[in-house]
């Protein structure tokens, strides 16, 4: 699998996709940090930077920190992840039928740099759970603001239910059936950012709300 450990500043590149593939736990041994490289060894034709999230520690959205100290480190790190990558798949657990506080805290530090990185990126969805639902209701409120901030969320999403048996001893899904749907979402994902990212002849606009003047700001890729 190509691997970027330390990915630079974004740049027009010929090559492979780039993808930032992020295991949205800090637990040690964390079922979404398996999930999470088992995709990303599934990205064999992409450049991929796997992450943790406790690689990118930060404190609670303050404002008044915010405007004090600027943006902490941690979310400065993150934005430079995102801005090398074209596409991102983060693999993140449920907490209570919704989105674990760390990485909304994380969507919300980074959502304050501009330009903002989140903007047209594509992001596929996974998560994995001890639950009998694989953790899917955090993944249906993951894409609110997500899905607010301009990212183009893949509408497939993969959940990993009984996830602490389902893995085998070299990292693969026990169940053969779930191992080739997974594959398939995968490689229908990167076939979509190729797509969109190499091959865009139409020219988008990004609104916030429904009523934003048409001489609003273009994306950058349309600007191109």
């Amino acid at each position: 699998m190509p691997t970027d450990a330390h990915p630079g500043p974004p740049d027009a590149h010929p090559g492979p996709l780039r993808v930032l593939v992020l295991g949205a736990s800090l637990r040690a041994g964390s079922t979404n940090a398996r999930l999470a490289s088992l995709v990303g060894r599934m990205m064999t034709d992409a450049t991929v930077n796997l992450a943790m999230m406790r690689e990118f520690s930060m404190p609670m959205y303050d404002g008044d920190m915010e405007e004090t100290q600027g943006l902490p480190d941690g979310a400065l790190a993150l934005r430079d992840r995102l801005e090398w990558c074209d596409a991102f798949v983060l693999s993140s657990p449920e907490y209570n039928a919704s989105v674990p506080g760390v990485v909304k805290n994380a969507i919300d530090w980074v959502s304050r740099v501009r330009p903002q990185p989140f903007k047209t990126k594509h992001a596929l969805l996974v998560s994995a759970s001890p639950s009998l639902v694989g953790g899917n209701r955090g993944l249906w409120a993951l894409r609110v603001p997500l899905e607010h901030l301009g990212t183009r969320v893949y509408p497939d999403m993969f959940s990993l239910a009984a996830a602490h048996q389902g893995f085998t001893e070299d990292g693969q899904l026990t169940d053969s059936a779930l191992q080739q749907r997974l594959e398939e979402t995968v490689t229908a994902f990167l076939r979509l950012v190729e797509a969109d990212t190499r091959y865009v002849c139409l020219q988008r606009r990004w609104y916030e709300f429904p009523g934003d003047r048409t001489g609003a700001p273009v994306t950058q890729r349309a600007e191109d």
